[in-house]
């Protein structure tokens, strides 16, 4: 099921109208209608309006890495790499090595980084 599914399911199931979503995500209604016929991709900064609205997370955020932890955090929060990256006063490339598993945060940066998705 994609992401557009879930949407549809929940929207159906509470017999909303596609307008009617909208106007709660803020985005128009021919957006919801791409998202549920699966042609378009939910931009990263409306993911946690659309978490709040389906009640769960609709794919899997793999945690068990510091890599995974920090790509679930990210998405949760609908941030950028560049968004995480000031959060953490890090450079953005280092963002995106480190959630490709390239490189591991220093000792002190887990603390920070520790903080933050916990």
């Amino acid at each position: 099921m994609t992401i557009g599914d879930h949407i549809r399911k929940k929207r159906l199931d509470n017999n909303m109208t596609q307008l009617a979503l909208a106007n709660i995500i803020g985005v128009d209604e021919c957006t919801v209608t791409n998202w549920e016929k699966n042609h378009s991709q939910i931009r990263l900064y409306l993911l946690p309006k659309i978490i709040e609205f389906l009640g769960y997370v609709p794919f899997q955020l793999p945690k068990e890495t510091i890599s995974g932890q920090l790509m679930a955090y990210r998405k949760l929060h609908g941030l950028t790499q560049r968004n995480l990256a000031k959060l953490l006063s890090v450079d953005e490339t280092t963002i995106r090595d480190w959630e490709n598993g390239k490189h591991k945060p220093m000792k002190k940066l887990l603390n920070r980084i520790s903080k933050l998705v916990n």
